[in-house]
């Protein structure tokens, strides 16, 4: 009977540290997906994670940068049910949280042949470098789409 309660207390004891993690600071999300009902679904999880107090660092490339164009598809800019939000909408109230950061990738512009004017207003381009430190960081965590 001992080494039941025994192996319990150790599974438990074990188990504690991941238990008890703290949320992470900052929320990575790379977003490449072209299907507007994936790029909105990554937009939702950032939206519900940023209302939760984590800072938002979304990177968009490939297909799924349209989404930051003044000009972008009906893909990124139609309402989806059920609630009849666009990943671009959401997208820019995301960005209008605080801490919250919204990039294209390093290529997607060049890619284009098109610059920084093409986006829409607080957009940035990312830095690899700061991006791939963003990546790394102890306080944050990584989903891609």
């Amino acid at each position: 009977m001992k080494k039941p309660v025994l192996a319990a207390i150790a599974a438990l004891t074990l188990a504690t540290p991941v238990m008890a993690q703290d949320k992470p600071e900052t929320l990575v999300t790379i977003l490449t997906a072209a299907e507007a009902q994936t790029q909105l679904m990554a937009m939702v999880l950032a939206a519900n994670a940023a209302k939760q107090g984590v800072a938002q660092h979304i990177m968009l490339c490939g297909p799924a940068a349209d989404m930051a164009l003044k000009d972008a598809p009906a893909t990124a800019t139609a309402p989806q049910p059920p609630r009849d939000m666009s990943p671009q909408g959401l997208m820019r109230k995301i960005m209008a949280g605080p801490n919250n950061l919204v990039e294209v990738c390093a290529i997607y512009l060049p890619g284009k042949g098109a610059d920084q004017s093409v986006l829409i207003e607080g957009v940035g381009v990312a830095n690899p470098q700061s991006m791939a430190a963003a990546m790394v960081a102890a306080n944050a965590r990584i989903t891609s789409y």
